[in-house]
């Protein structure tokens, strides 16, 4: 399933919502560009939605390291939310889990963040 992302920002964080298969593919660089973007605004807050994300490969998961190592190299923070059960189990087996703080929701995040 090809990747589509909308993305949008508020007073808390900037927002990338992905649907699709997460693997690295030709969207990759894109995605990567879209935090870069968010940072040269000032961002410290990078939300990724991953409510409708069926799979995530090895290359999917670089690019979630890449954008985290990018926010925390300025100060900031990336948060996944919604993960479905597969991904879930997919963060724990990588470990990913310690490394991201991962939400039920954006609702919830915005409620404790």
């Amino acid at each position: 399933m090809k990747l589509n992302f909308t993305q949008g920002h508020d007073d808390k964080a900037h927002y990338l919502f992905i649907e699709g298969d997460l693997i690295g593919d030709e969207v990759g660089p894109k995605l990567v560009e879209i935090v870069s973007d968010a940072i040269q605004e000032g961002a410290k807050t990078f939300v990724i939605d991953l409510s409708k994300v069926r799979y995530i490969s090895s290359s999917g998961i670089g690019l979630l390291i890449t954008m985290l190592t990018k926010m925390r190299n300025v100060g900031g923070e990336v948060f996944l939310t919604s993960p479905s059960e597969h991904v879930k189990k997919l963060l724990i087996i990588t470990k990913l889990n310690n490394i991201f703080t991962v939400y039920e929701s954006v609702e919830d995040f915005k409620g404790k963040y």
